[in-house]
């Protein structure tokens, strides 16, 4: 598999959470500046300073010292491109495909369950974490699952199923998150930032409390005005009480990142590394893979 010109490739970016903004983060200052990322109407973020997701609400969002701009064609896209800012469309059906016609697409919605996104949409496309099948519904999936294995290319198989449980910090690990009770427009009394205490109120889901189940700062938030359902999740608490910590993407964020430009780079390249092969998580076995660079 070989990516043609244009040098650099033009990569759509599906989502433009934290997740995302922090793959993007990472294709950007690799010098991979053709970014495309796609949103939307109403996203729902909650780590919202770290999100691109927030250039919808805003026209334009900050992360890290990049620029996020909110455009609706693609000649405002080549106008973002040529101020070193990254587009941000919003376009959850992926129309722009035809016109684009990218050499990169990767998958960050981080639904966990498959999207109807397949390898046909482009020379190289990848999906991040569970909900996808390497080498039926992407060509690689990149772990997203914390421990030794975050951020591999997984050319067989699936990623680590999804467990439900954030990463635990300093002990906690559910206690960390704010979810909706009901089904409702969600509004924040605390802002992100915000140092709370155990069942101290951030916001309402119509009448009914959002309670912090662990003292902490606020690290995400989701916008006030939005309707949820049951469970959703509204923010978390970082019970590490860091503000600087707000306005980072996550190591997470960034391992993820690596992994997709590690798989860009190789298609790109004459790059030689071990293929995951991920038959079930339990069981993995690495043979060499070797792509050849783009003609």
């Amino acid at each position: 598999m070989t990516l043609s010109e244009p040098s650099p490739p033009t990569i759509l970016i599906r989502g433009a959470g934290d997740l995302a903004t922090g793959v993007a983060l990472v294709l950007f200052r690799a010098g991979l500046k053709r970014l495309l990322l796609l949103e939307r109407e109403q996203p729902l973020a909650v780590r919202r300073l770290v999100s691109f997701s927030e250039a919808v609400y805003l026209g334009r969002a900050e992360v890290e010292g990049v620029g996020g701009m909110l455009i609706d064609s693609m000649a405002q896209a080549e106008a973002a491109w040529a101020g070193d800012e990254i587009p941000v469309l919003v376009d959850p059906n992926m129309d722009c495909l035809e016109g684009l016609k990218p050499q990169v697409v990767v998958d960050a919605l981080l639904a966990k369950r498959y999207t109807g996104i397949h390898p046909g949409l482009a020379p190289l496309v990848i999906g991040l974490g569970p909900g996808f099948v390497a080498g039926k519904d992407v060509h690689c999936v990149v772990e997203t699952h914390r421990g030794h294995g975050m951020g591999n290319l997984i050319f067989n198989g699936s990623a680590h199923p999804n467990t439900g449980i954030p990463g635990e910090v300093l002990g906690k690990t559910l206690e960390r998150l704010l979810r909706a009770p009901e089904a409702g427009v969600f509004t924040a009394c605390r802002s992100i930032g915000d140092y709370v205490q155990q069942d101290e109120v951030v916001g309402h889901v119509g009448s009914e409390p959002v309670r912090a189940r662990t003292s902490g700062v606020v690290r995400g938030l989701l916008r006030s005005g939005l309707h949820v359902r049951t469970g959703l999740k509204l923010g978390d608490v970082d019970p590490r009480g860091e503000t600087w910590r707000c306005r980072r993407v996550s190591d997470k964020a960034h391992a993820v990142g690596q992994g997709v430009l590690q798989a860009v780079d190789a298609v790109r390249g004459d790059i030689q590394f071990d293929l995951i092969d991920m038959q079930s998580p339990a069981e993995q076995s690495t043979t060499p893979i070797h792509l050849g660079r783009a003609g």
